[in-house]
């Protein structure tokens, strides 16, 4: 079974930085479709950002600019670097992970992590 851990979160006042990361073990980060998404109350889960198997990112409509999906292959780690951040950004962040080819924030994820809350003031 896959697990992903999250950690990084935190409070940040609007414009600030955070950089979240998501330990992966009994996988290897870099044969997975691997994704981040966030779920902030009263509102559905949104995916922010994805990276495929060759390293192809794609990133929500939201995000694009200020965020940026990574992986460290070595450390077979997924990284979420947020800039600029904004109080919209608020919200419990998850890492997750998809065995197969495609490659998307509106495809199904096998496994996800229990998140790590990025709460942001203004």
């Amino acid at each position: 079974q896959v697990q992903l851990v999250e950690s990084g979160g935190g409070s940040v006042q609007a414009g600030g930085s955070l950089r979240l990361s998501c330990a992966v073990s009994r996988a290897t980060v870099s044969n997975y479709c691997m994704g981040w998404f966030r779920h902030a109350p009263g509102k559905e889960r949104e995916g922010v950002a994805t990276i495929n198997s060759d390293g192809i990112t794609n990133y929500a409509n939201s995000v694009k600019d200020r965020f940026t999906i990574s992986r460290d292959n070595a450390k077979n780690t997924l990284f979420l670097q947020m800039n600029s951040l904004k109080p919209e950004d608020t919200a419990m962040y998850y890492c997750a992970a998809r065995w197969a080819n495609t490659c998307s924030i509106w495809l199904g994820f096998n496994y996800w992590g229990q998140g790590t809350l990025v709460t942001v003031s203004s």
